[in-house]
């Protein structure tokens, strides 16, 4: 039963997004793009992303510069339709796994160029 819409990317689950997101390498950000490109995975990266940053939040060490690196590429590479969404899963909590992922994506200055300061 394929569905037209994904092509040939199957709808991941949550665990898959977060070990592609756990591990970021050329391969994982291949396949992350690809999920980026198709409006109707946006759910299921979201839902990964946050099984990545609760597992890294309850793991014994904290890989902060990891998970910024992780907050940068995403600011990155997201289409400007995922920035707020991503912007409000790093908010959604004050533990430092999610300090330390919004700190990449406040650097990487995305959300900023996609929607810009009011000036009064």
């Amino acid at each position: 039963m394929g569905d037209s819409m994904t092509g040939n990317v199957p709808f991941p689950d949550r665990d898959t997004v977060a070990e592609k997101l756990a591990a970021l390498s050329e391969t994982d950000k291949s396949y992350l793009a690809l999920l980026m490109e198709n409006a109707a995975q946006d759910d299921n990266l979201l839902d990964g992303l946050r099984r990545h940053l609760d597992l890294a939040a309850g793991s014994r060490f904290l890989n902060s510069l990891k998970l910024e690196n992780l907050g940068m590429w995403l600011g990155a590479e997201a289409p400007d339709r995922l920035q707020i969404r991503l912007m409000e899963t790093a908010r959604s909590s004050q533990h430092p796994t999610y300090q330390a992922f919004r700190s990449g994506l406040d650097r990487s200055g995305r959300l900023e160029k996609v929607y810009p300061p009011v000036i009064r």
